[in-house]
């Protein structure tokens, strides 16, 4: 067995065999997460009366994404105990997101070159080098890089996510994603408020970016060694290279980074307690609390002393979409074994072409029509099938020759010896 191979001991709680059929449920919860966020970003451009009745009461935004996050930490660590190989687990990752990520970076290049789109954030251009670093890193967001596509800031949080499930696994602490969870979403509710935004990066710009790109390869290189000195000496270089970009500079601001991770870590421990790698009690007890502490932590108002220069609190629209994010994953969980609309699952199969290459797509909708007060209700709704159509096409194509080769491709190279 190669000395990075790291098989899950056996327990005496009684893990279930792995399952090597598709879970609807995930896919229909990815499927409905992705078409919430077009819908989200299609609002300005073509349905601005809901964007000024709804966007108040309730951030479209947020509810998908955080849907996606909860996903993301129920699947993703049971990916790599499944694998019991970080080497195969990273190699997965890299073929599951880079690809397409590609091709929508390219694609949004080409149009903001051709001038279809609006263009890049001008922030792009006064470090053009500094900004390709940071994107390939895929912690931009944490670097103070402007997103090439707006929806890429999420990934940064999910990169953050993978190199902390890493460390726990290496560092031998699989059962630990409730407490993890806990202590995220008590940090969230306490300290959230006074953490800084951007410390770091607004400081010493392309500094941070330089560093933390060479952290990131030096602790990944480190955590692939077959030497367990040197492994455990990566798991403590990414772990403090992610908590302290989680916590000193974030875009997003440290309320909401922390509360991210202490979502996904909830999910993880959801899917722990349903497996039986983790007992009800106090497991269970702790995930019920996260929730509620993300929602006091996205409700809660800055003290004079808060070190982040007055921020505001994330606000009740934020915390509704929260909150219906959760009630949407548990209420998936619960129909797990149902079968789910195979329109669904189908959405949830190309989930994450919809979610990178839509913002393009709206951009050249947005370009057509022009202002939508000037186009009449029911040319505007047409307008919208066209756009919807549009995106699932583009998901379709990408996701058939881009994300299915590529994952084929980084399957045989993490069983390659």
């Amino acid at each position: 067995m190669p000395t990075n191979t790291l098989t899950p001991p056996r327990t005496d709680i009684g893990a279930p065999p792995v399952r090597s059929s598709r879970m609807g449920w995930l896919d229909a919860l990815r499927g409905l997460a992705a078409m919430v966020v077009v819908f989200e970003h299609s609002l300005d451009v073509l349905l601005p009366e809901v964007r000024r009745t709804a966007s108040p009461w309730f951030d479209f935004g947020r509810y998908g994404v955080f849907v996606f996050f909860l996903v993301s930490g129920y699947v993703v660590p049971f990916s790599l105990e499944r694998r019991g190989n970080v080497r195969e687990f990273w190699i997965g990752r890299f073929f599951r997101l880079y690809p397409a990520w590609l091709v929508a970076v390219g694609l949004a290049l080409l149009l903001g070159a051709t001038g279809v789109s609006w263009g890049l954030p001008a922030a792009l251009d006064e470090r053009p080098w500094t900004s390709a670093l940071a994107h390939l890193t895929m912690l931009q967001d944490l670097l103070g890089v402007p997103n090439a596509v707006n929806v890429l800031w999420t990934l940064s949080y999910e990169m953050v996510f993978y190199l902390l499930v890493t460390a726990l696994f290496l560092a031998g602490a699989r059962r630990a994603s409730a407490r993890v969870a806990l202590g995220f979403g008590v940090a969230a509710a306490i300290l959230g408020v006074a953490l800084p935004s951007g410390l770091l990066a607004s400081r010493w710009p392309g500094g941070t970016t330089f560093v933390a790109a060479l952290v990131l390869v030096a602790g990944l290189a480190a955590l692939l060694s077959g030497r367990r000195a040197v492994r455990r000496a990566g798991v403590a270089v990414v772990a403090t290279l992610a908590l302290t970009l989680l916590i000193l500079d974030s875009r997003i601001g440290g309320v909401e980074s922390l509360c991210i991770i202490a979502t996904m870590f909830a999910g993880t421990a959801v899917r722990a307690v349903q497996d039986g790698r983790l007992r009800p009690w106090p497991g269970a007890a702790m995930v019920a609390v996260v929730p509620v502490l993300v929602l006091i932590a996205g409700l809660r108002t800055p003290p004079a002393w808060a070190l982040s220069g007055g921020p505001q609190p994330l606000g009740r629209d934020w915390s509704i979409a929260v909150a219906a994010a959760w009630l949407t994953f548990l209420g998936g969980l619960a129909l797990r074994h149902r079968a789910m609309p195979r329109v669904l699952v189908w959405l949830g199969l190309v989930s994450y072409s919809v979610y990178l290459l839509h913002p393009m797509v709206v951009q050249v909708i947005w370009r057509l029509t022009g202002e939508p007060a000037s186009i009449p209700g029911h040319q505007r709704l047409a307008w919208y099938v066209v756009l919807v159509s549009a995106v699932l096409v583009s998901a379709w194509l990408a996701h058939r020759y881009v994300e299915r080769p590529a994952q084929r491709l980084g399957r045989r190279l993490a069983h390659a010896r």
